[in-house]
């Protein structure tokens, strides 16, 4: 099912030349101005970041008309002209009717994202299920595909998601030469001798796949691969409480336990991909075994598989959703072992990275996630003390499509993220 190379080639470098992208949060209350914490500059070496600064502030407002615009970025009026013009040439923008009243002259014309003018995919693979998502720019839902799979195998996993991708082809009538690429989210970590590939929380027999290439071969577009928590923190900053937030801390909760990190505006991802695997961190010394040889790893108490553990289930079988139905008593006895070492990797996390929030989803079922958030107070003292605990510590999106959905933003989120190094060019 390869597409054109050519006709994708051509379509990104257009689009990359224009504008970088991005996907407005679905449902975001149009009239509603979001503050813009990223400024552009009047540089004319600098039109690159411009852009994916005017884009940025369009995204978070669901439209904006061109001296909003200018305001919220410091841009010039005739800048953002410049810019909105460019972007509607290219199909980037839309200007709606009816116009609003905008004060002397002509009638002030709101601009908003074109859904259409671009589209990516998120696939999702665990232990337990395979999830693949289509999204269009502005984060709508085009297609969703879940499938429950047991300790998927590479070769017939591969072929599954090429059969489901072609499934896509056929009933969704897009211009499929606006696909910016596949995002696929996978447990870590990777690359790691020992913890790769070891235990119930990873994917056994992955660890000499090149997922990426394969997956490339059979479509023809780019594919980037992350961890789980990574790109739930990216969804999280697209989609949820955080679309505001320069820095924060996602504690991702799934099979394992995992953290996406946001600095400055920017996804942390380590050298190999693997920052943020704070389920290894040992916060109880001589604790329970954890398969990566150590003893009272973070994982070993607050994660699906721990809670599976203490509620009598059976952690190969076992869904999320079943946590919903196990008795209370027994919920709330693995609450109490997982609070504290919780509490430990909280104050860990806001005194390394000094973080407006770190925020807690994950595919945990919400219910019990805000149960265990409930529990987690007083939080220890650390250099985030002057904050309400309220703003310390958030819910975030929690259910299936949260990686999913994050996975999605992947091919784009480094074309639309303003970066701050064009300016030093």
């Amino acid at each position: 099912m390869a597409t054109s190379n050519s006709i994708h080639h051509n379509y990104k470098i257009k689009l990359i030349a224009v504008i970088t992208l991005s996907i407005l949060p679905v449902g975001f209350p149009i009239g509603y101005k979001a503050v813009i914490t990223t400024s552009g500059t009047n540089l004319e070496h600098a039109r690159a970041h411009n852009r994916r600064v005017v884009i940025e502030a369009i995204r978070l407002n669901g439209e904006l008309t061109r001296a909003e615009i200018a305001r919220l970025t410091s841009l010039t009026p005739q800048t953002v002209s410049n810019i909105a013009t460019e972007l509607e040439l290219a199909g980037l923008l839309s200007s709606h009717l009816p116009r609003r009243a905008g004060g002397r002259g002509q009638p002030a014309t709101p601009l908003t994202l074109n859904p259409d003018s671009a589209y990516s995919i998120g696939i999702h693979l665990d232990h337990q299920s395979l999830l693949i998502v289509l999204v269009d720019l502005t984060g709508t839902v085009r297609f969703r595909k879940f499938i429950p799979i047991r300790k998927p195998q590479p070769e017939p996993t591969l072929a599954l998601i090429e059969k489901i991708l072609q499934e896509m082809r056929q009933q969704v009538k897009i211009d499929w030469r606006k696909m910016l690429g596949v995002g696929v989210v996978m447990p870590g970590p990777f690359g790691v001798e020992g913890i790769s590939s070891q235990g119930p929380t990873t994917l056994h027999g992955w660890d000499n796949v090149d997922i990426e290439a394969r997956l490339s071969a059979i479509t023809g577009w780019p594919v980037t691969l992350e961890n789980d928590a990574t790109v739930a923190a990216i969804g999280e900053r697209f989609h949820g409480v955080a679309k505001q937030l320069s820095s924060f801390v996602y504690l991702y909760i799934g099979t394992g336990l995992g953290a996406g990190i946001f600095t400055d505006g920017r996804i942390y991802t380590g050298h190999a991909h693997n920052a943020g695997e704070v389920g290894h961190m040992v916060v109880q010394p001589g604790g329970r075994e954890c398969y990566c040889g150590n003893k009272g790893c973070l994982e070993r108490y607050v994660s699906l598989q721990a809670a599976y553990e203490a509620c009598g289930l059976d952690p190969m079988s076992a869904m999320p959703e079943d946590l919903l139905n196990v008795d209370e008593a027994l919920f709330d006895k693995w609450l109490e072992s997982a609070v504290e070492p919780a509490l430990q990797a909280i104050n860990i996390m806001e005194c390394v990275f000094d973080a407006q929030s770190v925020i807690i989803g994950g595919t945990m079922p919400k219910p019990l996630v805000e149960k265990l958030i409930k529990r987690l107070t007083p939080l220890y003292s650390s250099v985030r003390s002057r904050s309400p605990q309220g703003m310390r510590i958030r819910l975030g999106m929690s259910g299936s499509d949260t990686a999913a959905l994050g996975a999605a933003a992947l091919p784009i989120f480094d074309e639309f993220n303003p970066q701050y190094e064009v300016l030093l060019k």
